[in-house]
């Protein structure tokens, strides 16, 4: 495809990928009542001497964080519509062999991408008391509304972008861009790397929230590897069973 046409088509996706979000965002805004309530609960759950409450310092806060929530949750109510835009935007440069594997990435990958936002979410009504555990015991927690709703947020947000990582490298391997000896030899640095996105992706320095995403990070990698490599044997298998017969 010449690259005129590939910039049309990608203007194209991403104005799909939008209306998907948008959609959602509506979605998002309308039920902002209860999605409010279960974000701001493992702060409030939090027992201590002192008062735990969240604070919003501007007159326009209430209404800004009521939009960045309504559209995290379009981002994840429309987390198969945008992936599946985001592959169809790379699927004209490649082979009709290639292409094949579309449903499969957006049937791996939405499922993950939610796996990962839910995991997340089980584990921040424990990190939430464990990092206000540092609150001396005079001490009040006022918390801005802003910076907590953005920490969970990206929280949620990087736990189900990094489970997605894994899909593409089965695909890049299925589609025979990568072999699995490839991805298996630069583990070293992919624990490197997952770390130092741990490290980054989480808006506070702890490390149990930086395990907590490293740890089924690395599992995922090593799997998409292992499944790599079931699908080099059975391919390489494939023309001697045909000579054999």
């Amino acid at each position: 495809m010449p690259l005129r046409d590939h910039l049309r088509e990608l203007r194209r996706r991403i104005v799909l990928a939008a209306a998907g979000l948008l959609v959602g965002a509506v979605v998002g805004w309308l039920l902002y009542p209860p999605v409010i309530d279960a974000l701001q609960a493992p702060l409030l759950s939090v027992d201590r001497a002192g008062p735990v409450v969240l604070n919003f310092p501007g007159v326009a806060t209430a209404l800004d964080i009521r939009v960045k929530v309504s559209l995290f949750v379009g981002v994840i109510l429309a987390s198969p519509w945008w992936l599946l835009q985001l592959w169809l935007c790379v699927t004209p440069g490649l082979t009709t062999r290639e292409r094949r594997y579309t449903l499969g990435f957006v049937g791996a990958a939405a499922p993950l991408f939610l796996a990962g936002t839910w995991l997340a979410w089980v584990a921040l009504p424990n990190a939430v008391p464990l990092l206000l555990e540092f609150t001396p015991d005079q001490g009040a927690n006022v918390t801005d509304a802003q910076m907590y709703m953005s920490f969970v947020m990206r929280v949620l947000l990087a736990f189900g972008v990094a489970f997605v990582l894994p899909v593409l490298m089965v695909v890049l391997s299925f589609a025979g861009l990568v072999r699995a000896s490839t991805w298996l030899r630069g583990w070293r640095w992919a624990v490197v790397l997952v770390f130092a996105f741990g490290a980054i992706a989480s808006p506070t320095p702890d490390v149990v929230t930086m395990f907590m995403l490293a740890l089924p990070m690395l599992a995922l990698y090593f799997l998409a590897i292992g499944i790599a490599h079931l699908r080099e044997r059975r391919t390489a298998r494939r023309p001697t069973q045909g000579a054999s017969t």
